[in-house]
């Protein structure tokens, strides 16, 4: 075939655990996976900065309507801070903007730590994608305009350090979604007196995924293609911890077509809806009625997993 071809797109659904390296865009590792795979739609589930490799699960086709439950989901990461500089960027592709000579102990370290587990409050970093007036912050940023940046509130589960060898320290963490690393970083050597950033990240897991199942752009675009469809997870697994709701075969037509069906005894709130073992989609109940949220289409003539690997719990 000529290289300048383009083969055509073909309907794929499922899930794939994407090893994302450094120096690459979230989107750009979902770019090169959607052509490995002749995709026709893809969507990641949560953004890793070109500087943070790791864990990156990729959804594509009907599963891309059940990203929302991992975007949610908890994170573990591990993270290199660097002690007397700060940047610009909370991280090592900012400028310089301090430094100080100020040394750092580990068990100096140990004791601020606390400070930074359980709800704490942060205050969104300039260089970040959220809107404000229709903007990224990065595009105000860019531009050197200062805008209003409002605390979040976020939780960190647990924060050890792993390896302490100054001016560097490698902590691990777990943390809710919308946890910025680097912002923990510089508010860690702030605490500290020194100032810090963040030299490194990588994310080992994300909703009961862990990075041990992951594969690699390069490992994935030298297999055939019949290989990369067996990598594929069954879009199941991203509703695995919702209540379950089992349809008869006319209830779950019923569902298809957009009506409500009988709750079935399912408690108020998500749950996920079959018929037999097949995923009909996300209803919300309420008590008696379970009303369809997001309905999967015909699967018929679809490549995509069929079971899932061992997986690590986050």
């Amino acid at each position: 075939m000529n290289a300048g071809v383009r083969r055509p797109r073909r309907r794929v659904d499922g899930v794939l655990l994407l090893d994302k390296p450094t120096g690459l865009s979230s989107n750009a590792a979902l770019q090169r996976a959607k052509r490995a795979f002749d995709a026709e739609k893809a969507g990641h589930t949560g953004t890793l900065d070109p500087l943070a490799s790791g864990l990156l699960p990729l959804c594509f086709g009907e599963a891309t309507k059940f990203a929302q439950y991992l975007l949610d989901a908890g994170k573990t990461y591990v993270a290199t801070l660097r002690f007397g500089i700060e940047t610009s960027t909370g991280d090592a592709e900012g400028d310089v903007t301090a430094t100080t000579d100020l040394a750092v102990t580990r068990p100096d370290l140990a004791a601020v730590l606390p400070r930074f587990t359980g709800r704490i409050a942060q205050v969104p970093p300039r260089h970040a994608a959220l809107k404000f007036e229709g903007r990224a912050y990065y595009d105000y940023a860019r531009k050197g305009i200062e805008i209003p940046r409002v605390a979040r509130d976020v939780v960190v589960d647990t924060l050890a350090i792993t390896d302490f060898a100054p001016p560097f320290a490698t902590l691990t963490l777990t943390c809710s979604k919308g946890t910025y690393v680097r912002v923990l970083a510089e508010d860690i050597g702030r605490a500290l007196g020194c100032g810090a950033h963040l030299t490194a990240l990588r994310r080992t897991a994300t909703g009961g995924f862990g990075i041990a199942d992951a594969v690699t752009l390069e490992a994935l675009e030298a297999l055939p293609l019949a290989a990369r469809d067996a990598l594929l997870l069954p879009m199941t697994v991203l509703v695995g911890d919702l209540p379950r709701l089992v349809l008869d075969p006319l209830a779950g037509a019923r569902f298809r077509q957009g009506m409500a069906v009988p709750a079935g005894g399912v408690a108020p709130g998500a749950c996920a809806v079959f018929e037999g073992d097949r995923l009909l989609g996300v209803a919300t109940s309420d008590g008696v009625l379970a009303a369809p949220r997001r309905v999967v289409a015909d699967l018929s003539g679809s490549a995509g997993g069929a079971a899932a690997p061992s997986l690590m719990s986050a």
